[in-house]
């Protein structure tokens, strides 16, 4: 007798929701995109007021920038389907589209990581060796 595999590739993932009840739906939604929202604004909003004054262009204030683009762009990737399957009570994501989204994710979590530790850095040097900043 010959062994085979008899396992179906995998075409697309089931996601558990949040709640089952339909009558919270409406309000877990309102409740997520209004998050959402204030959260790309807010984000926009000092990247913006960072771009506009020239008095904040310091390493600091750039770096501030970065970390609110890469926060838009993490939550960008896993916000809007959130959304789209409260709305749509569609519970499936395919294979592709999943490994797509945890890859970005990570990337913009990984930057998140790489930004916060060259923010540290900064104000590392800027306490602890004041000579080296002061000259520039």
């Amino acid at each position: 007798m010959k062994s085979e595999n008899k396992t179906t590739p995998v075409a697309e993932f089931h996601l558990l929701g949040l709640l089952e009840d339909p009558e919270l739906q409406p309000i877990i939604f309102g409740l997520f995109l209004s998050m959402y929202l204030v959260t790309v604004l807010g984000n926009l909003l000092i990247i913006l007021a960072v771009s506009s004054d020239s008095h904040l262009h310091t390493p600091m204030y750039f770096f501030l920038s970065n970390l609110s683009l890469t926060d838009i762009c993490s939550t960008s990737t896993i916000v809007p389907k959130m959304l789209l399957n409260i709305q749509t009570e569609s519970k499936a994501i395919i294979y592709a589209g999943c490994l797509a989204q945890v890859c970005f994710f990570l990337d913009f979590l990984y930057m998140d990581n790489l930004l916060l530790t060259m923010m540290t850095y900064d104000r590392y040097v800027a306490i602890c060796h004041p000579c080296i900043t002061r000259s520039s």
